[in-house]
C-alpha cells in the first residue's frame, strides 16, 4: 500500500489501543456504580477527555460549586507522563513499522500520513467528548497530541534505521571531513559537554527516583491507611492505582526538584522542600501520604545528591578524552595549574547549564494545574529549581573531573 496510507493506518492503531487502556478501567468503574450519577454517554465523554489529558490537551473546566449557584472555571493541566508513555511507545513501535517499509528518502511519506491522521483523530475526540463542565479547544485537541506522538515515530525510525544520517538521508561523517580541523575540536568538545549535561541530568533523575521509591516503602502504612479511609473497593482501587501510577513519573521529578533545594509547590501558598516547608491541606491521594514530614536530619545532605551525579558527569568527560578547550588554553597560558583551573571552572558551569536547562523542562512538563481550588499550582518550582541544578551539578563536575585522573590512576599524573 501507499507509505502514507500505511503510516496513517499504523496511528489509527496507535489512537486505538490507547483509548481501549483509558475506557476499559473506567468502564469497569462505571459497571461497578463508582459513576451512579452518570449516563453510560457521559462516561465515555470522560473516557475522551482523559485520553486528550495523557496527550497534554488542557481542558478547560466550568463546574457548580458544591451549596453554590457560582460557576468555578480553571483549566487541568497536569499531564500523568506515565501515561503519556503509552501512545509514546505505541508510536514508536509504528515508527518502526514504518521505517523499516520505506527508503530514508520516502520515510517523510509515512510520518506525514501517521501524523494526519492522528490530527483527525484529535479533532474529532476534542469535538465529540467536550461538555458543558468541560470544553476543549479543538485546536489543541487536535495539534498537542501530535508531540508525542511525533516524538514516538521519529525516535522508532531513527532506532529502525540506525542513525539521523540514514533517517534523513544526510552523511554527517562526510560533511564532517569537510570543515577545518579547529572546528572538529570545538564541535568535538560542545558535543561532548551536551552528552556530559544529559548524563548529570539523567543521573540526579535517577537518584531522586531511588529517594522516590524508599520514601514509598517507608510511609508504605500511611499510604495504606488513606486506602483504607477512602474506601474505593476493588475496581475502584486498581483504578486509583493506576492514575497514581500514572503520575509516578511527575512525582520523581517532584523529588529532583525537592533533593536539589529548589523545592515543589502543593497549592496555592504551600512550598515543600529540604530547606522550607509550609504546606496547607492536602486532598486524600494515597501516594501523599509519602510526603517527607517531621525531623529530616541536616537539610544540607539532600543537596549532596545533585552533587554526586555531577561527579559522575565530570569523570564520564575526562575518559571522553575531549577537553579540547582546555588544550587551547594551555597554550595561551603557559602557567599549568591557571589552564586547568579555568578550563574547570567553566566546564563545571558549562555541563551545569545544560543540566539545569534540561531541568526547566522535566520541571514544566512535571507542573500543572487541577484547575479548581487551591490545586491551581502544582509542580517544582521551575527556575529555582534549575538554578540549584546548575550550580550543584556544575559543583559536582568539577570536582569530579579534578578527582577522576586518581581513579584513572593516570600516567601521566603518576609521572
Amino acid at each position: 500500500m501507499p507509505l502514507w496510507l500505511q503510516g496513517a493506518l499504523e496511528f489509527i492503531q496507535c489512537a486505538f489501543f490507547s483509548a481501549v487502556l483509558v475506557v476499559v478501567p473506567l468502564i469497569a468503574v462505571w459497571f461497578a456504580d463508582g459513576f451512579a450519577e452518570r449516563s453510560l454517554d457521559s462516561v465515555f465523554r470522560m473516557c475522551g477527555q482523559v485520553w486528550l489529558l495523557i496527550h497534554g490537551v488542557p481542558l478547560e473546566l466550568n463546574l457548580v460549586a458544591p451549596g453554590s449557584p457560582a460557576v468555578v472555571t480553571g483549566a487541568m493541566t497536569l499531564i500523568p507522563l506515565g501515561l503519556t508513555l503509552i501512545p509514546f511507545f505505541l508510536a514508536w513501535r509504528s515508527g518502526r513499522r514504518i521505517a523499516r517499509a520505506s527508503y530514508a528518502d520516502q520515510l517523510w511519506q509515512g510520518i506525514v500520513g501517521a501524523l494526519g491522521a492522528y490530527l483527525l483523530v484529535g479533532l474529532i475526540t476534542g469535538f465529540a467528548v467536550a461538555t458543558e463542565e468541560v470544553g476543549v479547544n479543538l485546536g489543541a485537541a487536535a495539534l498537542i497530541p501530535l508531540i508525542p506522538a511525533g516524538l514516538g515515530v521519529i525516535t522508532g525510525a531513527r532506532r529502525e534505521a540506525g542513525s539521523w544520517g540514514r533517517l534523513i538521508g544526510v552523511d554527517f561523517a562526510e560533511w564532517i571531513a569537510t570543515t577545518s580541523q579547529h572546528s572538529r575540536w570545538a564541535g568535538s568538545y560542545v558535543w561532548s559537554v551536551i552528552r556530559a549535561g544529559v548524563l548529570g541530568y539523567v543521573m540526579a533523575f535517577g537518584l531522586a527516583a531511588v529517594g522516590l521509591t524508599v520514601s514509598l516503602a517507608i510511609h508504605w502504612l500511611e499510604i495504606s491507611n488513606i486506602y483504607q479511609q477512602l474506601q474505593p473497593g476493588p475496581i475502584g482501587g486498581a483504578v486509583l492505582t493506576i492514575a497514581q501510577l500514572g503520575v509516578l513519573p511527575n512525582l520523581a521529578l517532584w523529588s529532583l526538584a525537592w533533593i536539589s533545594g529548589g523545592g515543589i509547590t502543593l497549592g496555592v501558598g504551600s512550598t515543600l522542600g529540604p530547606l522550607e516547608t509550609a504546606v496547607g491541606p492536602l486532598p486524600a491521594v494515597p501516594v501523599l501520604g509519602a510526603l517527607p514530614a517531621g525531623d529530616l536530619g541536616p537539610s544540607w545532605v539532600y543537596l549532596l545528591v545533585p552533587v554526586l551525579a555531577g561527579i559522575l558527569a565530570g569523570w564520564w568527560f575526562l575518559r571522553e578524552g575531549e577537553n579540547h578547550f582546555e588544550d587551547w588554553l594551555s597554550i595561551r597560558l603557559k602557567v599549568r595549574w591557571a589552564s586547568l583551573a579555568l578550563s574547570t571552572v567553566l566546564l563545571g558551569l558549562f555541563i551545569g547549564a545544560v543540566a539545569g536547562l534540561l531541568s526547566t523542562l522535566g520541571s514544566w512538563l512535571a507542573s500543572g494545574s487541577l484547575g479548581i481550588g487551591r490545586l491551581t499550582e502544582l509542580g517544582p518550582n521551575l527556575w529555582t529549581t534549575a538554578l540549584m541544578l546548575t550550580g550543584e551539578v556544575g559543583l559536582g563536575v568539577v570536582i569530579g573531573y579534578l578527582v577522576a585522573p586518581f581513579l584513572e590512576r593516570d600516567p601521566v599524573l603518576e609521572d
